[in-house]
């Protein structure tokens, strides 16, 4: 897996308007781990680029007239079959961790990557995402070496508002991987 001016040159490529660029060209140095599903608990079709896209048809489903308004979106998702969409450059700060903190540190969008993996808190995540993960987050530490000691769940860094990736995402075994894939 190998990196291109920001873009993963293997992914699929959906540009997002919603970002914008790191303070002072602040380097990522956090990588946050989310999940999503839309409409909630359901898996594939278009939605998910729709609303990082800002294009989701607030009449398509009842609970999209709740979200059409957002302005949001994430550097990568992964697919339950372990296809990687990316919507940012991993250099440009995306829309994802909203109001955040991670050790002490505010605004986690100024200096995070965020990692959407298709799923929800309680639905076991594939092989497929776990590898695909893995593998992103291997290449982000070649690139961006201070987040191998930084890798959290969206949970962590803004508790009280979010609970994903949810206890389904096994962190163990994540960590495992990423773990035998540095010996």
């Amino acid at each position: 897996m190998s990196l291109e001016n920001g873009w993963l040159v293997d992914a699929r490529h959906v540009p997002s308007p919603h970002h914008d660029c790191r303070p002072e060209d602040e380097k990522p140095t956090l990588l946050v781990v989310h999940n999503i599903s839309l409409p909630p608990g359901e898996f594939g079709g278009p939605w998910i680029d729709a609303l990082f896209t800002g294009t989701i048809d607030p009449n398509a489903h009842p609970f999209f007239a709740e979200i059409a308004h957002l302005r949001v979106s994430a550097h990568c998702l992964i697919r339950r079959d372990g296809e990687i969409v990316q919507y940012v450059p991993f250099d440009k700060r995306a829309w994802h961790a909203g109001v955040s903190l991670y050790h002490g540190r505010e605004r986690c969008n100024d200096f995070s990557i965020g990692i959407e993996l298709e799923g929800t808190d309680t639905t076991p995540y594939t092989d497929s995402q776990y590898q695909q993960l893995a593998a992103v987050t291997r290449t982000l530490i070649g690139r961006y070496p201070a987040i191998a000691d930084n890798i959290t769940g969206h949970s962590d860094i803004a508790p009280a508002r979010k609970t994903d990736p949810g206890p389904a995402f096994d962190w163990p075994r994540f960590r495992a991987m990423l773990n035998a894939s540095s010996e």
